[in-house]
């Protein structure tokens, strides 16, 4: 047994609902990105090409429009200051041939935008996809949604806008996988199902720990702020964004997760792996 991933099952610290969306426009938050105290979120499948930022109040104080409509978008991952890469991944008949990913400014503010928009081809045909993780060095991974276990895909490093970006399976992960996020670290990423979240070290995407996450309407969102605070979203007019307590971000990822009755424990620490 890995003796760091036991730590995980240690005492940890509550997750209390921290807001609500306060926008009825926000109605299928699949996907958070937090970033500099504000929240950015995206409506799954069927919405237009928008995102919406969100103060820590619950108010959308920032709309970022594009056209054309997407196919449908699942996905959020940090693209640097003030921009956010945009996931068009959703695929529930694996019948695309390629997906999309965009980069869009978010803030404050309204905007209407013409992104650009890159191509993603899977190597092994099509895929439903709702995860997109954007590691350190700015790689964007993206992560299947499959019944008995996903797989993490590689984009390459430098995207073209001219051609075709061939993806790449560097490892595997949990079933049914609806969103995911680095921590501060860097060296960690967690991906969330329905009701079960699970750890990866990064690189390498070894699991490292996995527990149940708290009853949801339909969770599709998970974002880490710079901070390492943790904060999880689900679909739904007025939906509550739920915060857990992680105290600070040095060095290695030692934490204890623990969910019971609605509970999220985790718990950053300094010091190596055993």
């Amino acid at each position: 047994a890995d003796l760091w991933a036991d730590l995980w099952a240690g005492v940890g610290l509550m997750l209390v609902p921290d807001f609500t969306f306060a926008d009825p426009a926000i109605v299928e938050s699949s996907g958070l990105v937090v970033r500099d105290g504000l929240f950015v979120t995206v409506n799954d499948s069927g919405d237009r090409g928008r995102v919406f930022t969100v103060d820590g109040s619950g108010v959308t104080v920032g709309v970022t429009s594009w056209s054309p409509a997407p196919v449908d978008v699942e996905a959020l991952a940090p693209a640097g200051d003030g921009e956010v890469w945009v996931g068009d991944i959703g695929d529930n008949t694996a019948s695309r041939a390629s997906v999309t990913v965009l980069r869009v400014p978010v803030g404050p503010g309204d905007r209407t935008v013409t992104p650009p928009a890159y191509t993603l081809v899977y190597p092994d045909g099509a895929h439903d996809a709702e995860t997109l993780l954007a590691a350190p060095d700015g790689r964007l991974l993206v992560v299947t949604k499959d019944l008995t276990g996903g797989t993490v895909y590689a984009a390459p490093r430098q995207l073209s806008t001219a051609e075709p970006n061939r993806l790449r399976p560097i490892a595997d992960a949990l079933g049914f996988a609806t969103d995911g996020s680095f921590f501060p670290d860097g060296r960690h990423y967690v991906v969330r199902g329905y009701g079960r979240a699970a750890v990866y070290t990064w690189p390498g995407s070894r699991e490292v720990a996995s527990f149940r996450l708290p009853p949801q309407p339909q969770g599709e969102g998970i974002g880490v702020g710079e901070d390492g605070w943790v904060y999880l979203s689900s679909e739904g007019e007025h939906s509550r964004v739920l915060r857990d307590v992680a105290v600070s971000a040095w060095g290695w990822l030692r934490s204890a997760v623990v969910f019971a009755g609605g509970a999220l424990r985790l718990l950053l620490g300094h010091g190596q792996a055993p």
